[in-house]
């Protein structure tokens, strides 16, 4: 007979692995839309237009991930565009800041949001280019892929990311005489010759599908070696917890709004799940500016870590490089305290896994960070999961 741990290994696995066919069939179906929203895109932000996102619960990390995405790029010389997290009180707020020429991108991961529509609705009203994930309003409406609000939330990640990467293909292809530049390295089919932008249309149409079959061969490729870590760590944290612990998540950029996500699902879980204690040490703008003003960056986590932190909690620092100096000086503060310590790293893993700096390490081997975060987003929700089964024992 296998035992509790290899149940829950060949359960993390296959719930890896049943995403790939839900990516698979969504992107077939809405990758000629995307390219063609790309162009739009493209030609609003050249004429001075902002993307502007919004969302409730977990979906408002969502909106913090697209500012950031588009604002402080992964690939170094591309160039900021103007994306902004509008925040909560979004019915409130959007009015007050939007511009026609805007695009406004709308999060909604488990049915209707009455809220999201209505701003969607007065955005468009008002010329704005309007993204429903998920619904049923505004220029570009896509359907739920999955009944999974985890999993609908990752397929939407991997949508914006695919959005961001492709706009500058558009309009370095509208300013730079049909040359795509830097972007060549992402898009080689399309060379530096000059083409009639329907046919650029139709490549980055294929181009996207071939990211999206190389997310599900890294996701695939995760599963087979971390499949029985994300099991070990699930009965750690849930040993922790029933002890009175909580999660204590971190990250910078991209990986703040998954430290906030995880968070997230943990105090307000999808229908069905328990709350579970945790907080977001990326998610406290005041104490961050304050301890990288007084201190420095390489602090912000750790200090507010002698703050929170009790012995029987656990650490979650998520990183895709495994090196970033706040995350790994937050471990080495958690260790000090006796906290179980947990990294969710890309590359190679980096410094917490080759130094052992964490009880535990998830490693998504990939050099690219779009695909890194989309498939750490799977890994915490899976982990998620088991934590919830295990509680239910």
């Amino acid at each position: 007979m296998r035992s509790d741990t290899e149940i829950l290994a060949a359960r993390a696995g296959d719930d890896l692995l049943r995403r790939n066919a839900i990516f698979e069939r969504f992107f077939e179906r809405e990758a000629t839309r995307l390219a063609e929203a790309c162009q739009e895109m493209s030609r609003r932000f050249l004429a001075g237009g902002r993307l502007l996102a919004f969302g409730n619960g977990s979906a408002a990390t969502d909106a913090e991930h697209v500012s950031v995405e588009f604002v402080h790029p992964v690939i170094v010389g591309k160039r900021a565009l103007p994306a902004l997290d509008v925040g909560p009180n979004f019915e409130t707020r959007l009015p007050a800041i939007l511009r026609p020429e805007d695009m406004v991108m709308g999060f909604a991961f488990s049915g209707r949001d009455k809220a999201v529509e209505r701003a969607l609705l007065m955005a468009e009203e008002r010329g704005a280019l309007t993204f429903a994930l998920a619904g049923e309003v505004g220029a570009y409406p896509f359907d739920l892929p999955d009944e999974d609000p985890f999993v609908c939330q990752e397929v939407f990640e991997v949508l914006y990311h695919l959005l961001w990467e492709t706009v500058h293909v558009y309009f370095e292809h509208r300013e730079q005489g049909h040359d795509v530049g830097a972007s060549s390295f992402l898009y080689p089919m399309l060379g530096k010759g000059e083409q009639r932008l329907e046919e650029v249309v139709r490549e980055v149409q294929s181009s996207m599908l071939q990211k999206v079959e190389g997310v599900n061969s890294l996701r695939a490729a995760t599963a087979r070696t971390e499949a029985g870590t994300i099991s070990e760590i699930a009965a750690a944290v849930s040993e922790r917890l029933g002890r009175g612990g909580k999660v204590v998540a971190f990250g910078n950029g991209g990986s703040a709004t998954d430290a906030n996500d995880l968070v997230a699902d943990c105090v307000d879980p999808p229908p069905g799940m328990e709350p579970v204690p945790a907080v977001s040490l990326s998610a406290e703008p005041a104490n961050i500016t304050a301890i990288a003003n007084d201190i420095g960056a390489e602090a912000i986590f750790a200090r507010q870590l002698i703050a929170h932190a009790r012995p029987e909690d656990v650490a979650v620092g998520i990183s895709t490089s495994g090196g970033s100096a706040n995350v790994l000086a937050a471990f080495a503060e958690a260790r000090k305290r006796g906290l179980l310590t947990v990294g969710i790293v890309g590359y190679d893993g980096g410094r917490i896994l080759s130094e052992g700096l964490t009880d535990h390490a998830l490693v998504v081997r990939s050099d690219y960070i779009p695909r890194i975060q989309e498939v750490q987003a799977s890994i915490y929700h899976v982990l998620r999961g088991l934590v919830q089964e295990l509680r239910e024992r």
